[in-house]
């Protein structure tokens, strides 16, 4: 190792007599380093790789999914389609949740469908976030 390390050091000496380091974008601002305290030691390489591909982890993808669908959502006026749609939000909602394996009390809610209390109107008539919905039983 000893043998490698001169080597190196002799490469740098020779780099900097020849200016190789001088006049580099940059040069005298701090680096921009992320905060990955909160990532374990272990998974920090596997997920700065994964973050300079621009992929996301299957679970932060899925939520990212879920935010998308919730904003389609208020824009859909057809109310057969905001149940189909808040049906497809309560599926990846369930596998968020499994994906998770997290105690039930920090689940996240799904949406749940009422029906008017207007019999003429057979229809559904708005969402309720699940935690709403309990409250008022």
């Amino acid at each position: 190792m000893l043998h490698f390390e001169r080597i190196v050091e002799e490469k740098i000496r020779q780099a900097l007599e020849d200016g190789a380091f001088e006049n580099l974008p940059g040069a005298g601002k701090p680096l921009k380093l992320d905060d990955d305290s909160r990532v374990p030691p272990d998974l920090r390489i596997a997920y700065k790789l994964l973050k300079d591909a621009h992929c996301l982890p299957p679970e932060l993808q899925l939520h990212k999914e879920i935010l998308q669908m919730k904003d389609l959502l208020r824009e859909i006026d057809d109310q057969s389609e905001r149940v189909r749609k808040i049906r497809e939000i309560n599926l990846l909602i369930t596998r968020l949740n499994l994906l998770r394996k997290c105690p039930l009390s920090l689940e996240a809610q799904q949406m749940v469908v009422s029906r008017l209390s207007n019999r003429n109107d057979p229809a559904v008539s708005q969402t309720l976030s699940a935690d709403k919905f309990n409250a008022k039983s």
